[in-house]
Order: structure tokens, then C-alpha cells, then sequence
């Protein structure tokens, strides 16, 4: 059975586990219907669409 020579350090064990740990970016994608910045599948805070469709009046 393999057994490891030195102790892992630290630094070197939490460099391997950094990348994992990292958060991931927002997608987010440009609404058709007034081309403001929303997150996908959802509906348009700015306008209330959804699908081409009105879902909620917005004042």
C-alpha cells in the first residue's frame, strides 16, 4: 500500500482545494422586449415579460 513520504503541508493542501471552492459567475442574458440585463428563465423585472408575454403589469 502506497503511504505518503512527507506530511501535506497547508499551504499546498488548500492550494488543491481552492479551485473547487471558487463561487460561480451569474449567467445573465438581455431581455427581448426592452433588452434590459435579466437573469434567465425568469421574468423581466423591467417590464414583466416572460416568453413574449406580459406576466405581471409593471408601473
Amino acid at each position: 500500500m502506497a503511504v505518503p513520504k512527507r506530511k501535506t503541508s497547508k499551504a499546498r493542501r488548500d492550494r488543491r482545494r481552492a479551485s473547487s471552492y471558487r463561487l460561480n459567475r451569474t449567467t445573465v442574458t438581455e431581455c427581448p422586449q426592452c433588452h434590459e440585463p435579466k437573469l434567465p428563465h425568469r421574468v423581466c423585472r423591467a417590464c414583466g415579460y416572460y416568453k413574449n408575454r406580459e406576466i405581471i403589469e409593471v408601473e
